[in-house]
């Protein structure tokens, strides 16, 4: 079996697996209030956002690059996940989406942005995290570090 390991930087060691779901996705403790003022609407909303724009730009469709068939997704956004909506150090949150294809396949896709406020989030990265409810990857807390593991 492969392993790949992804380090998320700068994350504080108070961090705790999601309580439904543990480590499919990084999160806060929840206790912790959001920095600078950015609240789980803020991410979700930046998401919205985001999504829409460039798929308004592409045809209708969010284009994503799938690195492990190396073939371009076109998706529409289907649900945002707003219970998995944290921000997790260093001006980063994470967000988790699902889009759907024009044949009916699911992906679940995990996305990370960055922002010292609301009007600044922007995406930095995009992983297909689920294909059809099947998981690429899990995710797991390791000294302070969120970490995959393929």
């Amino acid at each position: 079996m492969k392993y790949k390991i992804v380090i998320i930087y700068g994350i504080t060691l108070g961090l705790i697996l999601s309580q439904e779901h543990p480590s499919e996705h990084p999160s806060e403790h929840p206790s912790q209030s959001t920095k600078n003022n950015i609240s789980a609407e803020n991410v979700a909303g930046a998401l919205g956002n985001y999504v829409n724009t460039d798929a308004k730009l592409k045809g209708g469709y969010f284009l994503v690059i799938d690195d492990q068939t190396d073939s371009v997704l076109k998706l529409k956004l289907q649900k945002i996940h707003k219970d998995r909506l944290s921000g997790i150090g260093n001006d980063t949150y994470f967000a988790c989406a699902d889009f759907i294809t024009g044949k009916g396949k699911v992906y679940d896709l995990d996305l990370f942005m960055t922002g010292k406020t609301p009007e600044d989030l922007l995406i930095t990265e995009i992983t297909v995290h689920k294909e059809d409810g099947e998981s690429r990857y899990t995710w797991y807390e390791k000294r302070g570090a969120w970490k995959r593991k393929y």
